[in-house]
């Protein structure tokens, strides 16, 4: 059974690696840990997955100069094999984990921004100034210039901006939140696949290799076996 060269484990055949199948990048960065690590060794998949994690880590602090929480969470992603998408949030959960101010910014926000809040507004003031235009000669509660009204309106204003202001702070930390997903997303995507490109070139240059040293063989049994065959007549 092949023994595992970092660990000194026996491994069974389905968790062994051999030297060839890894990338030569990363070949070259566990030989660099552990000079033992040749042509002829074994690694686990666990070991394995564990230096493909280091080696991750080292190549984007190379690239971006510092490593953040989210991608040190896709690097344990890498190393674990786990997945990092979510399923989007039901919207009855999500509601329910809304406290009650929250919801009624929600509401106030969704009916202040709603053509129906703009319609009915405009009819309660073309209705306000018009009874009280047709009641002024009879002393109307807010005779023109309408400073009930205008008072009423500031107050509105007044209490309707931070309310909004409130729902919209929330809707940008979702819009963060998910925006984080995307990155880790993408990113996870991108290491991924430069990896497979790598794993991919360097198995189709080592079949390449095989192809020509089977050829060499082949070209030297040919040599063989016509230097073994007699001499034709006349020749």
């Amino acid at each position: 059974m092949p023994i595992c060269t970092i660990t000194k484990e026996e491994l069974a055949p389905e968790n062994a690696v051999s030297y060839h199948t890894i990338r030569p990048s990363l070949a070259k960065y566990i030989t660099k840990k552990h000079p033992e690590f040749k042509a002829d060794s074994w690694i686990s998949h666990h070991a394995l997955n564990e230096f493909r994690a280091e080696y991750v880590e080292d190549a984007l602090e190379e690239e971006l100069g510092e490593i953040t929480e989210i991608e040190r969470e896709v690097i344990d992603s890498l190393k674990e094999h786990d997945i990092i998408s979510e399923p989007p949030d039901d919207e009855d959960e999500e509601n329910a984990r809304l406290t009650f101010g929250e919801r009624i910014s929600d509401i106030i926000a969704d009916f202040g921004g709603s053509w129906k809040f703009i319609i009915s507004f405009g009819v309660f003031i073309v209705i306000w100034i018009g009874m009280n235009t047709l009641l002024w000669k009879s002393g109307g509660p807010d005779p023109y210039p309408f400073i009930l009204l205008n008072l009423l309106l500031s107050c509105i204003a007044a209490l309707q901006a931070p309310v909004i202001m409130m729902s919209q702070h929330r809707q940008e930390s979702r819009d963060r939140e998910h925006a984080e997903q995307d990155y880790r997303v993408n990113l996870k995507s991108e290491l991924e696949i430069r990896h497979l490109h790598e794993k991919m070139d360097h198995l189709m240059q080592h079949h390449i290799l095989k192809l020509m040293e089977i050829q060499q063989v082949q070209g030297e049994l040919l040599r063989d076996l016509a230097e073994r065959l007699p001499p034709r007549k006349g020749e």
